[in-house]
């Protein structure tokens, strides 16, 4: 099979659509598939990523609101590169206006959306939760729910990564939803890479003795990741317990999470970590991790985190979510900055207890190799349905 994924979030800076694509270029090929990414880009360039797999990428504006990303601004160019790849199953990788234009591309070649993102809870209900119920939220943004049911009309199949986003989709009209969890990268994250030593290291840093609870935050540095409420639940977790907090991300809430730290000696910004190597290392030797935000899809890192043993605390909402409670961790009520706070406070005491704590059998997440071959496997049964319908 000849794919082709129309990646819109594909950036070299990108954060789990990045580790996903990546991903998929080496599964498909050891799956005897031919994968070719159509990303935005700085110029008009192939990039060969091994035997049959490839990004194209295409010259593309910045995206205005994100520097480290880009938008299709040439759809011509993007039609005449779906033309050359001749392929026989395309993705669209994002629910904006990428999903519009390649429902348009002409022709009958099947193709799949894949829910990288969940927008309603990333800004709508994130906005107006505060001061409106759900149903009145979603009537207010059915010009989006409209957007969403023309799609599912054009696409053979719209693939979800949770089970809670999958019940919103179809709840707002959507009938070709496939429920396909993602995973993390296989023999990357592991509680055997946990080192005392890094992590007496990032407690020093954080002006914290070694039998304090290290709590780590990884992701995005943007607003819908919540990252000020988070430094405000460890700050008043951290009357209560020695608790320490390091934020592994980019992005340019940056100056906005260093003002809210503002002297608190106990959180921290760690340099960029680029390396997934050293990202395992650095997760591993936590004690937890906390995460903020309630719009995932999926959440990789969280995924990452029980990978390496970790128990996570998390919203009760979204992707981090589900991993959550597949591995019996702390949830506490989204957006809610006093709930997390007890939260955290409540894990600092059972760790300090030996109730609860990093180990190394929690039950695991599935790998994206298990995720890739579940979908591939879905695209060859539309096929062959093709195939004996002509």
């Amino acid at each position: 099979m000849k794919l082709v994924d129309v990646c819109a979030f594909y950036a070299p800076k990108g954060g789990g659509v990045r580790t996903y694509v990546d991903r998929k270029l080496k599964a498909g090929a050891a799956l005897g598939h031919d994968v070719t990414v159509i990303a935005p880009g700085q110029e008009d360039r192939v990039e060969e990523r091994g035997p049959n797999a490839r990004i194209v990428w295409l010259k593309s504006q910045l995206f205005p609101l994100d520097f480290n990303y880009r938008w299709f601004s040439d759809i011509p160019a993007l039609y005449a590169a779906l033309d050359a790849q001749k392929p026989d199953f395309v993705e669209a990788s994002s629910p904006w206006r990428s999903a519009s234009v390649i429902a348009e591309w002409p022709g009958s070649t099947p193709r799949a959306l894949i829910m990288h993102a969940d927008p309603l809870s990333a800004y709508a209900y994130r906005w107006f939760d505060p001061v409106a119920t759900r149903p009145t939220i979603d009537k207010a943004f059915e010009r989006y729910w409209r957007h969403l049911r023309r799609l599912d009309t054009r696409y053979d199949m719209i693939v979800s990564a949770s089970a809670s986003l999958s019940e919103r989709l179809t709840g707002g009209g959507l009938t070709r939803v496939v429920t396909n969890p993602m995973g993390v990268d296989p023999g990357i994250f592991t509680p055997t890479l946990r080192d005392t030593a890094l992590r007496r290291g990032m407690l020093e840093l954080c002006e914290l003795p070694e039998d304090a609870t290290l709590l780590l935050g990884v992701g995005r540095f943007a607003p819908e990741k919540r990252w000020p409420m988070l430094v405000d639940a460890v700050t008043a977790a951290g009357s209560r317990r020695p608790v320490g907090l390091v934020l592994a991300g980019q992005g340019r809430e940056r100056k906005t999470i260093e003002r809210r730290i503002g002297q608190n000696p106990h959180i921290r910004v760690l340099a960029p970590i680029t390396q997934r190597h050293e990202l395992a290392r650095v997760m591993a030797s936590c004690d937890a991790l906390v995460h903020g935000c309630e719009a995932e899809t999926f959440c990789m890192v969280a995924a990452e985190a029980r990978a390496s043993g970790l128990p996570l605390i998390a919203p009760d909402q979204g992707g981090a979510s589900d991993q959550a409670r597949a591995s019996n961790g702390w949830i506490y009520e989204s957006a809610n900055t006093a709930a997390a706070t007890d939260a955290i406070a409540e894990y600092c005491v059972a760790r300090e207890l030996g109730l609860d704590g990093p180990r190394a059998d929690l039950p695991p997440p599935r790998t994206m190799d298990d995720h890739f071959r579940e979908l591939f496997a879905s695209y060859e049964a539309v096929l062959t349905g093709q195939r004996q319908a002509a």
